[in-house]
């Protein structure tokens, strides 16, 4: 086996109920020792969500979504947040051996740029096959699954040195239980006044919701903080990049909320968010 090619061994884990194995990625699909297999499909990516980790028909985020944040992000609407992602890793110094999970990578943006920045083992994660679909036809060095984060991760007890979970859902037993014990979980949570001049203007009023309280909560039993900070930026956008910013922020908006956007044709909007750095709890 190549150097290359055995960076990526011994990190994903067949998700069959009760299998567990090593799972091989191999030209045309994954496989294990017990003969599950998994075909990949033609962009590159692995399927490897259940049918019991399904709740619909068509999971998570839609493709009208994940290109809207495609577009926001081609637009420079992510600068401030990967600035700080980029500074808080050169800070714990990943090495090109390590591996990254990025747990709700969507279409795969910030994990293309840690990786690039660090030359590490990429790994993205996300519940949404047409964000997979997306990132891998993008982003062909790192490697892509479809997987419910919320239920179990399809990776090996200590296998990640680096996981991500940006604005995405928080497993603390399944975070603690993939990272080894010297590496790092980096959180990232909308801060309060997120998109506060957008929802103001489509709700009408904007609820300042205080994410920090409830992820702490969430990750307390497996998790200590180790530093905290924010990554914070304003942008005058027009109507069509507020459209995508919408369509790639919020689910169903309400008719209401979609009248009153639809009158607006400019407006300055700020991008806020709290980056946690955590490190695993010691035990005993």
């Amino acid at each position: 086996m190549s150097e290359l090619l055995a960076r990526w061994e011994g990190t994903l884990a067949c998700p069959v109920r009760g299998c567990g194995a090593v799972l091989s990625w191999e030209p045309r699909r994954t496989r294990c020792p017990h003969g599950h297999a998994f075909d990949l499909g033609r962009s590159g990516y692995c399927n490897l969500l259940q049918p019991q980790d399904k709740k619909s028909v068509h999971p998570g985020d839609s493709k009208e979504a994940v290109l809207a944040r495609r577009r926001s992000l081609g637009r420079g609407l992510g600068a401030s947040l990967r600035e700080a992602l980029l500074e808080r890793v050169r800070q714990w110094a990943i090495p090109p051996e390590a591996v990254v999970l990025d747990v709700g990578c969507g279409e795969g943006f910030f994990l293309d740029q840690v990786v690039r920045a660090t030359q590490a083992v990429g790994w993205g994660l996300d519940l949404s096959t047409p964000a997979i679909d997306t990132a891998a036809r993008t982003y062909p060095d790192c490697r892509w699954v479809v997987g419910n984060a919320d239920r179990h991760l399809p990776f090996r007890d200590g296998s990640v040195d680096l996981l991500l979970s940006i604005t995405s859902r928080k497993n603390g037993p399944e975070f603690g239980r993939v990272l080894r014990d010297t590496g790092h979980l980096l959180v990232v949570v909308p801060d309060t006044d997120d998109l506060q001049q957008l929802r103001e203007a489509t709700l009408g009023k904007a609820i300042d919701k205080d994410r920090l309280a409830s992820t702490l909560d969430a990750l307390a039993g497996q998790f200590e903080v180790e530093q905290e900070t924010t990554a914070r930026s304003t942008h005058r956008l027009d109507a069509e990049a507020l459209d995508d910013l919408l369509k790639g922020s919020y689910r169903g908006a309400r008719l209401s909320a979609r009248r009153r956007f639809e009158q607006i044709q400019e407006l300055e909007v700020t991008l806020s968010y709290r980056l946690i750095g955590f490190r695993p709890r010691k035990l005993g």
